[in-house]
């Protein structure tokens, strides 16, 4: 015994005792943590037909499992992301200017042969002497 009157083997055992129950609380908790999250998992897997979307498309599986990682892995903010960022809106940018520019060219084009008959029938109207 020691000065306390307490059995120092006794309550080391009880204190080993209590860490041990503890830690299966833990493991049962982290064990039904786990499995909630295999079925909440499930579920969504099930509602967005993910198995019919990967046997439908499998590369393009791939691409979106890759550009989750990426972005879950921090690369939303990094310079590589808004160089592909700005070539992506570039890219986005051509066809909306290219038909601009040739809808301009129609209407200058459509002017220039408007005035070119309105000189024409002028010319053609008018009396010779």
């Amino acid at each position: 015994m020691n000065p306390n009157g307490h059995d120092g083997k006794q309550t080391s055992k009880k204190k080993v005792e209590k860490v041990v129950a503890h830690v299966d609380k833990a493991k049962d908790a982290a064990r039904e943590f786990v499995d909630e999250a295999k079925d909440a998992g499930q579920g969504l897997a099930d509602a967005v037909d993910l198995k019919g979307r990967v046997d439908r498309n499998p590369y393009g599986m791939i691409a979106i499992a890759l550009g989750a990682g990426y972005l879950l892995g921090g690369g939303l903010f990094t310079a590589t992301t808004g160089r592909l960022f700005r070539l992506g809106l570039k890219v986005a940018a051509v066809p909306m200017v290219r038909d601009e520019l040739l809808s301009f060219a129609e209407n200058a084009i459509d002017g220039v042969l408007d005035q070119s008959r309105k000189s024409t029938s002028t010319a053609a109207a008018a009396p010779k002497p």
